[in-house]
């Protein structure tokens, strides 16, 4: 059977905001315009953006039921559309609970797309979710108020021209890799020349004292600890062995990893270390310094929502999914400036678990399966027509003597 491709439509409202609210949503066959399906409900008392994310999980809904593999969402909210596409953060901690349950049915249905669209190219569904927020209004079962139109209408192009943000938009919107697009990429069995390929060698700086307390490490400047500067030197020696004729050193800004860094281009011959604020680590908002306990139990709700979807970001910080689109960036510019050649990439856990998983077209369950130790260096070569290899993962062999 070939895949099902589905349009879903889907509006809420809430009369007071907070006030009487309700849902709409309308499945379509893309091609011919026929209503598939319409669900519709009174939520009680809610806000408008609540109801509209009540209206998203009730058309993503449907189209798992109807065996939709692909889906294109249509929605007159901007709020929901680009929160779900991973370029706005939710910081309504009302908002993520729903907002993850939306991305669990997207990894259920494969490649789901978010489109915004004006409201009168919405009103099918509006009048859905008005007839709710009257039923709403009088605590009775949602009945449109106005029949909304049940004739097939003229088929849709699905996908139509692409939301600002270019192709990373509709990437981040892919419910399984987020970060770079690998479905291009050629496939063989045959080994590849590793001449040709832009070789990264992907070292994790080394230990700090948050490392070794278990903190939430962002955005904040921890230097290394002794422990973590002994792991360096170690390091240093090992990549200069790897890469003796590496082209380029670069490095997140941040001093735990330009030390890292300034390190290993001593080691190969006084390179000059480059900052990339592409390679910075995630920004974790207020769970930054705090220790993975004390975020349990001070935000479990929202620790929840951000474990389950990489489009949930921490409180006040940044999504997977925004991480994931700035490692995409920065490889697809090491890969163009240095063909053929070898270059030394210092960053941290989050930035090179992403650039691993989308080299190795792996799942968002990857990046809580994979672990990666302090100063581990791990190796992937990436060719100019996409080809991809990934040679090590997480290599310590360098550190053995110091444990």
């Amino acid at each position: 059977m070939a895949p099902r491709t589905v349009l879903v439509e889907a509006d809420g409202g809430a009369r007071g905001n907070p006030g009487p609210a309700g849902y709409g949503a309308v499945l379509r066959d893309p091609t011919t315009g026929e209503v598939l399906a319409e669900r519709s409900a009174a939520i009680g008392t809610a806000t408008n953006n609540v109801a509209e994310y009540q209206g998203l999980l009730a058309g993503l809904t449907a189209a798992v039921e109807l065996g939709a593999t692909e889906v294109e969402v249509r929605m007159d909210s901007k709020l929901v559309v680009e929160q779900m596409s991973g370029r706005w953060q939710i910081k309504h901690p009302g908002l993520r609970p729903l907002a993850a349950q939306a991305a669990q049915l997207v990894g259920r249905i494969g490649t789901v797309r978010f489109t915004w669209i004006p409201r009168d190219r919405n009103t099918h569904a509006d009048a859905l979710a008005n007839a709710a927020m009257d039923a709403a209004a009088t605590s009775g079962v949602a009945v449109p108020s106005v029949a909304p139109p049940r004739v097939v209408e003229p088929p849709r192009e699905l996908g139509g021209p692409q939301p600002a943000g270019g192709g990373a938009a509709t990437v981040a919107a892919h419910a399984e890799t987020p970060g770079a697009d690998l479905t291009s990429a050629p496939v063989s069995w045959e080994p590849r020349p590793s001449f040709t390929a832009t070789r990264l060698i992907l070292v994790r700086h080394g230990e700090t004292e948050y490392t070794e307390q278990g903190r939430y490490s962002g955005r904040g400047d921890v230097a290394l600890s002794a422990k973590g500067q002994a792991q360096v030197r170690a390091t240093a020696a090992r990549v200069a062995a790897l890469a003796p004729q590496a082209a380029a050193v670069i490095s997140s800004p941040l001093s735990r990893c330009t030390a890292t860094a300034e390190a290993i281009a001593a080691a190969i011959g006084d390179l000059p270390v480059r900052p990339d604020d592409d390679l910075i680590e995630c920004d974790f908002g207020a769970w930054e310094g705090r220790t993975f306990a004390e975020v349990r139990e001070q935000w479990a709700g929202e620790l929840d929502a951000w474990l389950s979807s990489t489009r949930i970001a921490p409180p006040d910080g940044e999504s997977f999914t925004q991480v994931a689109e700035r490692c995409a960036r920065v490889t697809e510019r090491l890969v163009a400036a240095y063909p053929g050649q070898t270059v030394v990439v210092v960053s941290h856990v989050s930035p090179i678990k992403l650039m691993l998983r989308d080299a190795l077209a792996a799942t968002d369950a990857f990046l809580h399966r994979l672990y990666l130790d302090a100063a581990g260096i791990s190796v992937l070569d990436r060719w100019p027509d996409g080809g991809i290899a990934v040679r090590t993962v997480n290599d310590t062999t360098h550190l053995a003597s110091l444990q």
